[in-house]
């Protein structure tokens, strides 16, 4: 094969034949094929992620809260500390507060959807839909 090329360049042939470039464009449509679906995969993991961390964030600024007021039940997205956290409030939803709990839904730009219930002592990590992949495989975080 070398010396085909040697002999191209000595007799004045420059480029590439049609076949090579056939195959250099086969090459890179099978490499495409290949990483695309891997890096959509990877970037529905990284939404899923922003959104776990928000929902993470916000149970530190509830139980700020809790510190102040010894109760969930005012803590809420008007709050002071909570409003001016920074947190993207439009993708996160507080609800169920009591003396003893709270519940915040995160979702994510993928679609889905990460659950925090604390009540009590007890804490629950959800999310739906369950084995959708992403940050969600086995219907917990």
């Amino acid at each position: 094969m070398l010396r085909k090329l040697r002999e191209r360049i000595h007799n004045g042939q420059e480029g590439f034949t049609l076949i090579e470039l056939l195959v250099v464009i086969l090459i890179i449509g099978i490499l495409a094929a290949i990483a695309l679906p891997a890096f959509l995969g990877q970037r529905q993991k990284g939404q899923d992620s922003e959104a776990k961390s928000n929902v993470r964030n916000l149970v530190s600024q509830m139980e700020s809260c809790f510190t102040v007021a010894e109760t969930y039940a005012g803590c809420d997205a008007t709050q002071v500390d909570i409003a001016g956290s920074g947190l993207p409030l439009s993708t996160l939803a507080i609800s169920g507060q009591s003396a003893t709990g709270y519940q915040i839904v995160g979702t994510s730009k993928s679609g889905n959807t990460f659950t925090y219930l604390k009540n009590g002592a007890t804490v629950t990590k959800t999310c739906t839909p369950a084995g959708g992949g992403g940050g969600c495989n086995a219907g917990t975080w």
